[in-house]
């Protein structure tokens, strides 16, 4: 499962609870907690958001919730901090297949400045078990994927953040990928998809990224399996927090 610092397990027949000192393979950059060292873009209210949900799902996903430039801008702070790579032991030891690169910071202003520029909006009419969404995970993370890294099939764990307080929707925004700039110079993102499943391992859906396109989807007991297929050219960005219900 991956929890919400972002360890992740395989499919539920070979389960067993991360380690918390899974292998990172070798560091590129670095920051992994605290307060990021960078200042990070201003993002705006979105009004009229277009949420579109997948039939008999809890999958969301909403276009254009970041701009060309504030996702961009992301990218920018993001590069100039420096990712680290964050790997997995793997399948064969109870862990999902993982080779990308993050960053991890803890910044509740970030989180409630992306939360009240339109996810609030989306989940005013959401309630589970009686419990409402009030804000976003104040731990924030980015991921940078490039040519031949992939996340395996793996479901995200809710977490309990106290004062009965607790994650229940995985956010990813898509910082890179179709409608970038990048796309019409040669550079376009190609893979990458994010990929869900049923029980038996239908194909439920697929999303491609899409420059500043939100993706939310339902985590802990009723999480679809996912993945995060390989990166075939290019790179890819995205942010990744957790809606909190309490």
């Amino acid at each position: 499962m991956e929890t919400a610092g972002g360890d992740a397990a395989p499919p539920p027949q070979q389960q067993r609870r991360n380690k918390s000192s899974a292998a990172n393979k070798g560091k590129k950059g670095g920051a992994s907690g605290g307060g990021g060292g960078g200042r990070w873009p201003p993002v705006k209210p979105k009004k009229d958001l277009q949420v579109n949900r997948l039939k008999g799902t809890h999958l969301l996903t909403v276009p254009n919730f970041f701009t060309s430039a504030e996702a961009k801008a992301f990218v920018d702070i993001a590069e100039n901090i420096g990712f680290t790579h964050h790997g997995s032991l793997g399948p064969l030891k109870g862990e999902a297949y993982r080779d990308n690169d993050r960053i991890s910071v803890t910044d509740p202003l970030l989180a409630q400045t992306i939360w009240e520029s339109g996810i609030n909006k989306i989940f005013e009419d959401i309630s589970i078990s009686g419990k409402v969404a009030t804000s976003l995970n104040p731990n924030i993370r980015l991921y940078r994927y490039t040519e031949g890294q992939r996340f395996g099939r793996h479901i995200d764990e809710s977490v309990d953040l106290g004062d009965g307080s607790r994650t229940l929707y995985t956010l990813l925004i898509y910082l890179s990928g179709k409608g970038s700039a990048k796309e019409s110079s040669g550079q376009a993102l190609v893979g990458g998809e994010t990929v869900f499943y049923d029980h038996r391992g239908g194909v439920v859906a697929e999303v491609a990224p899409v420059q500043g396109l939100a993706l939310l989807h339902l985590h802990g007991a009723k999480c679809m399996l996912h993945e995060a297929r390989v990166v075939k050219k290019n790179i890819k960005y995205v942010l990744r927090s957790d809606v909190v219900f309490a």
